[in-house]
């Protein structure tokens, strides 16, 4: 149970009020801006033209993904998945140091859990604790990466798709040959600090004009060791330590292998993908009141294999089949004198298969049903393990409509779970029902405007860990329940006009809801605690991002991409609490991000810069526990060479340019200035 809000505080109408007022300002701004633009670069002349017949589906996304890919994802300071998404409004990283230390995503403060992180289109899973590590995937064999809010705006999809509050998509490097080629080979290697060394190669073969083959593989070393400054003052604001070390148990050693089969059908495509990870990586601890934590080691072995199978059968009725095996294995072990030991070995196991129907009722208006399947079984070496097995059914219903501006998207999903132990209760069978509803309207045809808006209500079943821990878990958990709202616009339109190329501009406000939040509660005695539903939280947000391309001269080229977000984030679970109405820990009013290329030939400079506004990193917002704002700025610097049938790129890069002293989580030390250099080979 939770309890619920009774009042609103006067401290959150204030905000409320602030938080429309700056939104509507932003977005009449912006769109006046833009206007003006417009007219100068492009109606200030009639132009006459040829005519031109264009093929394609028109105007077919409601809510636009933002979007990293190409040349744009290559040239970012970013080593993981992880790293790549810090660029992304709207989005929360957990950060814990180091390149082995864990990194896992939320999405406009509503949670880890609601976040779905799918790869080559389908999710990748958790059921353990639901979390995914990001630290994990390198883009070493990444195309594009995309972030949707509410879930992806199409109805030809598994229904897992439609069940996340926000989605990560990353998709893999389809193979591509020149003409008179049947094979590409890339060979690349990185070093630099952190004693690093990664080399990876990729080998693709066309076997013939429909089907062909790839092979990914890479290995990551590193010490982790990096040095840094662990500063901190007390209640009085006297500093109580100011240390320079260097951090310690932060080593990995990783391969990362993938295979790949591609084909094309008469009307239709097919992908068989391979997967296995395995790494073994010390955990830098926590630096509480100087006392260092160094005794954390953790195994991996994480291994899947997944295809897929697109099929138009007509002209009105096309099929789409997932499928995937998946199992991971994690060894943690924890030895620090100072802490409780732990040797502890788990084991998951998941099976998923998925079909999905699209039928063309009329031109413009198509209806879609999927049905999803998915087992999951968790195996442990801790005492009293209940061992549980989980059975998933997912059903979704979906229709869109085109009606000239107008289009509209609706879908409803059904989820219902059963699971079975070999020990002691069982959580009850849930049956959850997930409605949304996008819509999205395009005012001039020959404009580049188009507004948006969504309502969606999305859950999150309470992970294994949740019901199930020893002396911890709570059978009888509700799952946890996210109801979202967001209006918002989007202008993209090139000019090719002058000094100005194209220009991207997005805007949204948004208000969610999250109940029955699950939190760990003392139990009374030390060292047991019990997981319950007690939160509901309200989080109030405001993305905007700006894109542009500048045309200086021939051959040189700028693109900055602005991202900014305002968020107000409040628990209102207990008018009692003294943090009533506060911001929930970890999530600052204000963050963004600045990307700028510039592309000169075969050269490119790339300047990257990250806000992170003020935060508070326990419940209650006291001085005790404010955590300063930090920021870090990149800068990178390419060369592409060709020498005969050879392609050479050379990259060195310096992140933590101006070498800040931060923590993204309190107490785990961020690196300092560090370095790294790459050379790629492609035949």
């Amino acid at each position: 149970m939770y309890y619920k809000r009774i009042k609103t505080k006067q401290k959150k109408e204030s905000k409320i009020s602030f938080l429309s007022i700056t939104g509507l300002f932003i977005i009449c701004l912006l769109f006046t801006s833009v206007k003006d633009i417009y007219a100068q670069g492009m109606l200030d002349s009639i132009y006459n033209i040829d005519e031109i017949v264009v093929t394609a589906n028109r105007y077919k996304v409601i809510i636009p993904a933002q979007k990293l890919e190409g040349k744009e994802l290559k040239s970012l300071n970013s080593f993981s998945v992880a790293d790549a998404i810090r660029y992304f409004s709207g989005v929360q990283i957990k950060d814990y140091g180091g390149i082995g230390g864990i990194k896992t995503v939320n999405i406009r403060s509503m949670g880890t859990n609601h976040m779905g992180v799918f790869y080559d289109g389908i999710q990748l899973g958790n059921a353990q604790n639901g979390q995914i590590d990001l630290g994990k995937f390198s883009l070493e064999n990444i195309e594009s990466i995309s972030l949707y809010n509410g879930q992806k705006s199409e109805i030809f999809q598994s229904a897992k798709d439609f069940g996340s509050s926000g989605s990560i998509y990353i998709n893999t490097r389809k193979p591509k040959f020149k003409n008179g080629k049947s094979t590409n080979l890339r060979a690349g290697i990185k070093t630099g600090s952190f004693d690093l060394l990664n080399p990876s190669i990729l080998y693709e073969y066309k076997i013939n004009d429909k089907i062909n083959t790839s092979f990914n593989a890479e290995w990551i070393n590193a010490s982790g060791k990096y040095d840094f400054r662990y500063k901190r003052k007390n209640v009085l604001g006297e500093i109580a330590y100011d240390t320079t070390a260097t951090r310690e148990n932060g080593d990995i050693n990783a391969t990362r292998m993938e295979a790949g089969i591609n084909g094309i059908l008469n009307k239709g495509n097919w992908n068989v993908r391979l997967y296995n990870y395995n790494s073994e990586r010390g955990i830098p601890g926590a630096i509480v009141n100087n006392v260092w934590r160094r005794g954390e080691r953790l195994w991996d072995l994480n291994s899947f294999i997944q295809g897929t199978l697109k099929k138009e059968i007509t002209d009105k009725y096309k099929v789409l089949v997932n499928t995937k095996y998946a199992s991971d294995y994690t060894h943690y072990i924890n030895n620090d004198d100072k802490l409780i030991k732990i040797d502890n070995t788990y084991k998951q196991k998941e099976l998923y298969l998925s079909t999905s129907n699209l039928y063309a009722i009329l031109k413009h208006w198509s209806v879609s049903f999927s049905y999803d399947f998915q087992w999951n079984k968790l195996d442990a070496d801790l005492q009293d393990f209940p061992y549980p097995t989980r059975y998933t059914h997912l059903a979704s219903i979906a229709t869109a409509i085109q009606l000239k501006s107008f289009k509209i998207q609706a879908s409803l999903l059904g989820n219902f779970i059963r699971e079975d132990v070999e020990k002691y209760d069982k959580a009850s069978d849930k049956k959850v029902y997930s409605p949304a509803v996008f819509i999205s309207y395009k005012p001039f045809h020959d404009y580049g405007l188009s507004l948006r808006a969504f309502y969606k209500k999305a859950f999150r079943m309470p992970t294994f860990n949740d019901l199930y821990y020893t002396d911890m878990g709570n059978a009888n958990l509700n799952p946890e329940y996210a109801t979202q709202y967001n209006l918002g616009f989007v202008f993209d339109q090139k000019i090719n006009k002058g000094f100005f190329k194209k220009i991207n501009i997005t805007s949204d406000i948004y208000y969610n809801e999250v109940n029955d939040k699950i939190v760990a509660y003392p139990k009374g005695q030390q060292f047991r605690w019990t997981m319950i539903n007690l939160g509901a939280v309200e989080i109030r947000g405001v993305d905007v991002s700006l894109s542009n391309t500048f045309g200086i001269i021939e051959d040189l080229f700028i693109t900055t991409k602005t991202q900014y977000t305002y968020q107000e984030a409040q628990d209102f679970t207990d008018p009692s609490d003294p943090y009533y109405s506060d911001q929930i820990p970890y999530i600052p009013w204000h963050s963004g991000s600045l990307i700028t290329y510039i592309n000169y030939k075969k050269w490119q400079f790339n300047y990257s810069f990250i806000y992170v506004g003020e935060r508070y990193n326990q419940q209650e917002n006291i001085r005790y526990n404010y955590t300063q704002p930090w920021y870090t700025s990149d800068i990178s610097l390419t060369k592409s060479v060709k020498y005969k049938n050879t392609d050479i790129k050379i990259s060195a890069e310096v992140n933590n340019l101006l070498s800040q002293d931060y923590d993204v989580i309190l107490n785990y030390p961020m690196p300092k200035r560090n370095y790294k250099l790459s050379l790629y080979i492609e035949l």
